[in-house]
């Protein structure tokens, strides 16, 4: 599949020389493909937006390149690149209905009257507003306006779209809604989405690629199940998703596999990623859903008391308190029934097999 999208490098320092310089973005390199959904994901402040402005060409790298298709557009300006922006307040105007909104950048690029009336008209039928094309914008909802929005950006048909966190006005409900209505715009045009949020549930069930940003880097790019399941540092298995984090002591490893002892003296044998062969000490993940629990259970990896249970419908989380202090989270579907007899105060084992297990860089 051929690359839409490519950063070389990258890095974006504010006031750059001055004593209140900020680095955005640092040395950052990634690929993107056509026709792909591509998510940056972090929290505020990680220089998500910042690489999204640099495609945008509304800011300019201070070192490193932006290509689009392997040619270098860092330097050209917005109207110069094909690619379009859908913002987080959507920018329509409210003047103006909502099919001269989808219709206003066609015109301004000099198209007939006859294309614009049918790539509106398509547009419409797209985003499925054909009912209410001749109402103004002001007068729809949160979740129209931002299928207007979509439209209008996509009317030119860009080899781009950016998503600047376009999800965050809207209720959860329509939030929902809107996640799938984007993965299905996105699969219909064939158009390469690249979405930013710092909403790990969006990100997990929109994207075919997420890239996980802090402080200005990328630290993983991967598959939603990658991402979730094999965590390569702390911070991302710590932003997305419940994760219990544990510390051990490698007794042996032969650089693929490490046997690790934990304070509990319990003993297991799991994948080692090869950078961190040699450590003596290392920190592992298990996801509160991977595990097993029931009591008094000789054969489990930790034992513990259980403090709390909490109900969440489809699912209850058991809080156990273990020896050395931590808490340890599980989360048990209830449709499995086995856990029922499980009370406060009860000693119970958690039992986790190897590839469970996740052992993570600091």
């Amino acid at each position: 599949m051929s690359v839409a999208i490519e950063a070389q490098s990258v890095s974006k320092i504010f006031n750059a020389g001055s004593e209140h310089s900020v680095t955005a973005l640092d040395d950052v390199t990634v690929e993107i493909s056509d026709n792909e959904f591509f998510t940056l994901l972090g929290p505020s402040g990680c220089g998500k937006t910042t690489l999204l402005r640099l495609i945008a060409g509304f800011e300019h790298p201070s070192s490193g390149l932006i290509k689009l298709h392997g040619e270098n557009i860092s330097s050209l300006p917005p109207f110069r690149r094909p690619v379009n922006t859908v913002f987080q307040n959507y920018a329509l105007f409210p003047h103006m209905t909502v099919s001269e909104n989808i219709a206003f950048g066609l015109e301004m690029q000099g198209q007939s009257k006859d294309k614009v009336a049918q790539t509106t008209q398509e547009m419409l039928q797209l985003v499925r507003m054909q009912e209410l094309s001749d109402r103004r914008t002001s007068q729809i909802s949160g979740g129209q306006q931002q299928r207007v929005a979509l439209a209008r950006a996509l009317a030119p048909h860009p080899k781009v779209l950016l998503l600047d966190e376009p999800l965050s006005a809207l209720d959860f409900k329509l939030r929902k809604d809107m996640q799938l209505e984007l993965k299905r715009l996105q699969h219909e045009t064939g158009i390469t989405f690249i979405f930013v949020t710092h909403d790990q549930e969006e990100a997990l069930t929109m994207s075919d690629r997420i890239a996980v940003m802090n402080a200005g880097r990328i630290l993983q790019i991967g598959s939603p199940k990658d991402i979730y399941e094999h965590p390569a540092e702390r911070f991302v298995a710590d932003f997305i998703g419940d994760t219990n984090f544990i510390v051990a002591d490698v007794v042996s490893d032969d650089g693929k596999q490490a046997r690790l002892k934990f304070m509990s003296g319990s003993e297991i044998e799991v994948a080692l990623p090869e950078e961190l062969s040699g450590a003596d000490h290392v920190t592992v993940a298990i996801r509160p859903e991977q595990v097993m629990i029931g009591v008094d259970s000789g054969s489990a990896l930790f034992q513990g008391n259980l403090e709390q249970k909490v109900y969440f419908g489809t699912d209850t989380h058991y809080h156990i308190r273990l020896p050395d202090g931590e808490l340890f989270i599980a989360r048990i579907q209830n449709a499995r029934g086995q856990t029922e007899q499980l009370e406060c105060g009860a000693n119970v084992g958690i039992g986790i097999e190897p590839d469970a297990i996740q052992i993570l860089r600091d």
